[in-house]
């Protein structure tokens, strides 16, 4: 006759039962588990390698980017930096980047959110006509499409021969080698990195939920500005921090199209190295642009949380 130890605290587990049957006993160890620890080997193997070279590619280099931008005749120095504060050309500068920065950030969001609503709101035909628009202008070169804006904008190019043609001015207006027409440029190399991103975000919104906002009552411009935008600001953030730190650091097109009128950070640090060969003014400069960007982010991400910007979630 078997009896079970422990026959008040329940039910024998089947081990036990199995044991008392065949009189072999039945050991149930807790090891771990083998096929889980040799996943993790092989996923941190795999992950080693790309690893190494962001360390590589980007920490080495930022950390290098730091030193140098204490460094003056083989010593410690803050005097970079001080110089960012004092020199009004540096305050200058950076004005006219931020400023650049913010109406292109801008532009895009105005003139890329009908773009956006468009492609998602229209058929397939149409839907893949204005997509291929849009990320066709990705496919040439920056330094192509900037060539590009010169040959439109200059005096003799085609929008003043238009608005000549048309009588709206009887002279050429200055539509290039000064902010305008890199501000034009910038806008349209950048529209693409709000339009695709808000087209996503656009594109998950549920449409009961509006339905259901118009039939409870809701005006069209109700609707818009509690249903829609709302549901659309984690594309339109992620769209407008993208245009915003890009048109932060570009150079190819205020260099060709401000005409010397405009000069932006990135110019800044180019002439620091190139004519100067003042490595320390243009670190401290490259890690303030840095900072400012990082900044950027951080408020973004205080009004929708960075997971969504970056659409990780």
């Amino acid at each position: 006759m078997v009896e079970f130890a422990g026959r008040g605290r329940g039910h024998a587990p089947v081990a036990d039962l199995r044991a008392a049957l065949t009189g072999v006993p039945t050991t149930v160890a807790a090891a771990p588990s083998r096929p889980l620890r040799a996943e993790a080997l092989l996923a941190a193997s795999l992950l080693t390698p790309a690893l190494l070279l962001v360390a590589l590619l980007l920490l080495v280099p930022l950390l290098w980017l730091v030193w140098q931008s204490v460094r003056q005749d083989g010593g410690f120095t803050l005097a970079h930096y001080a110089r960012l504060f004092t020199d009004p050309a540096y305050g200058a500068t950076f004005l006219q980047t931020f400023r650049i920065s913010a109406i292109v950030t801008l532009a895009c969001v105005v003139l890329g959110f009908p773009v956006a609503w468009a492609a998602a709101e229209s058929g397939p035909t149409l839907r893949t006509l204005i997509l291929a628009l849009v990320v066709l202008p990705l496919w040439t070169s920056v330094l192509v499409r900037a060539y590009a804006w010169i040959i439109v904008l200059q005096r003799t190019g085609l929008v003043n021969s238009a608005l000549e043609a048309l009588g709206v001015i009887h002279r050429p207006v200055i539509l290039v080698n000064n902010e305008f027409g890199t501000i034009v440029a910038t806008t349209h190399i950048l529209m693409p990195f709000v339009v695709l991103p808000l087209y996503t975000t656009i594109r998950t919104i549920p449409r009961e939920v509006l339905a259901a906002a118009a039939s409870l009552g809701g005006t069209p411009a109700f609707v818009f500005t509690r249903v829609y935008l709302p549901l659309s600001l984690p594309g339109l953030l992620s769209g407008a921090s993208l245009v915003c730190v890009l048109s932060l650091g570009f150079y190819i097109t205020p260099e060709l199209l401000g005409g010397g009128r405009t000069y932006t950070v990135s110019m800044l640090i180019a002439r620091n190295i190139a004519l100067y060969d003042e490595w320390g003014a243009a670190s401290s400069v490259s890690v303030a642009l840095l900072a400012c960007i990082f900044l950027i982010f951080f408020l973004a991400g205080r009004i929708v949380p960075i997971d969504r910007i970056v659409g990780t979630r």
